[in-house]
């Protein structure tokens, strides 16, 4: 783990300003809203993209959105929604830049039908390392398109972007709940669904024998109901941070029964607003703390749709037998891969997990890393701060033209983050 670092802030409001910056010794990392839980915006010096947040332009007609990258995802939501708009591809956070939004190639609920992030954005401004801007689309300057999205930052700061938005008649979603027995039976639900252009599924990690997979899975379209009268939820607050004793094997065995059995056997229905269907923990400050003081650390992993069923079997094997279990466990299905380098997806089945800190904890993650690659995946960047270089190599082909991008453009003398050079990039 890595010791506390001071961070030197560098603001800027005009593009001159930056660009004097990058001429300096310095090496920087661009930040946005802080909410990796990793170390892929932590450096030093980094470069606070937040303040540059204008909208620039909308185009009501297509629901082209041309704004700078420091615009949070929350603030386009609140602006559009009652105009009847809403993102194409939304991670289960709005509390993110556009910049970062793009840096990662963030995902959703809908990859399997819509894919990653960049898929809605039609062109990006980017300011390399020698201060030069390029405009970069998938067909103009697409090579640095490819490295950026996903690039964690890595090739330049991203100025402002171009993304498209999707027409929506209702800030309602139908959502359909599917109650799962084991696996098997989730899977299946999942492939039943995959029309369906929502789906997520919270999974009890800590189930043993029989019982290994069983879920609720979430799957959703939005309503035509005319009703566009969005406004954010007010939002609970964590005041302190609980007990390390608290969060342990019986404390998420019990919140897990509890919350599995809430729901109605088989298939039920209902009506939930955005905030609740894409966003249920922004409605909670400081929600790591219940955690308590050493905090968490997410894995997030995705193995291909071959491999997934055998793959998520004996993880979720590993993780029950551990007593290390997470009462945030997230499975969802995800379609074909993209051409950029770095983007997380592929075409298959993702778990996220939320361990709390403590002793062992790193022992599994490295076990679990080993039936990662055993059955062919890859480990998710924007969720990581412990992965080694070795481990991360082997899920991303494409790491050497990322390379190799980064030393034409001497991006690999000008950005770095406390994650890049762990592992390599």
């Amino acid at each position: 783990m890595y010791p506390l670092i001071k961070n030197k802030k560098i603001m800027f409001q005009k593009k001159e300003d930056l660009k004097n910056k990058l001429q300096e010794s310095n090496i920087y990392i661009p930040f946005g809203n802080g909410r990796s839980y990793g170390d892929s915006a932590l450096n030093k010096n980094i470069i606070y993209c937040k303040p540059y947040n204008y909208l620039l332009n909308f185009d009501e007609s297509t629901g082209l959105l041309h704004c700078q990258a420091g615009i949070m995802l929350s603030e386009i939501i609140e602006i559009f929604v009652p105009k009847g708009w809403f993102l194409k591809i939304t991670p289960g956070t709005k509390l993110i830049t556009i910049g970062g939004a793009i840096a990662s190639d963030v995902h959703g609920k809908n990859h399997h039908i819509e894919g990653c992030f960049s898929e809605c954005v039609e062109e990006f401004s980017l300011m390399l390392a020698n201060g030069e801007i390029k405009k970069c689309s998938k067909t103009n300057n697409a090579e640095l398109f490819k490295a950026t999205c996903g690039g964690m930052g890595l090739t330049g700061i991203i100025l402002d972007a171009k993304i498209s938005l999707k027409k929506i008649n209702s800030q309602y979603i139908e959502q359909i709940t599917i109650k799962t027995k084991n696996l098997k039976e989730t899977f299946d639900a999942f492939e039943k669904y995959s029309n369906k252009p929502y789906s997520v599924a919270w999974i009890d990690c800590l189930a043993k024998d029989n019982e290994i997979g069983k879920c609720l899975l979430m799957v959703g379209d939005f309503e035509n109901d005319g009703n566009l009268n969005f406004k954010s939820k007010k939002k609970l607050n964590i005041p302190f941070n609980f007990p390390s004793f608290a969060l342990n094997k019986l404390s998420v065995k019990a919140f897990n029964w509890l919350y599995y059995r809430k729901a109605p056997n088989g298939v039920s229905k209902q009506k939930v607003d955005i905030d609740s269907f894409f966003y249920p923990l922004d409605a909670i400050n400081n929600w790591n703390r219940i955690y308590g003081k050493a905090g968490f650390t997410q894995y997030q992993f995705i193995l291909p749709k071959k491999t997934s069923f055998e793959g998520l079997t004996e993880i979720l094997k590993e993780i029950s037998n551990s007593g290390k279990g997470s009462f945030l466990a997230v499975l969802k299905l995800y379609g074909k891969e993209n051409d950029n380098y770095l983007s997380f997806p592929i075409e298959g089945y993702s778990l996220a997990l939320d361990f709390k800190i403590e002793k062992g904890l790193f022992e599994l993650l490295d076990k679990l890393d080993q039936i990662v690659l055993k059955y062919n995946g890859k480990i998710y960047l924007t969720k990581d701060v412990r992965v080694s270089k070795e481990t991360f190599e082997k899920g991303y082909p494409n790491i050497e033209k990322f390379r190799n991008l980064r030393k034409e453009y001497g991006m690999d003398k000008k950005f770095q983050s406390l994650q890049s050079l762990r592992v390599g990039i």
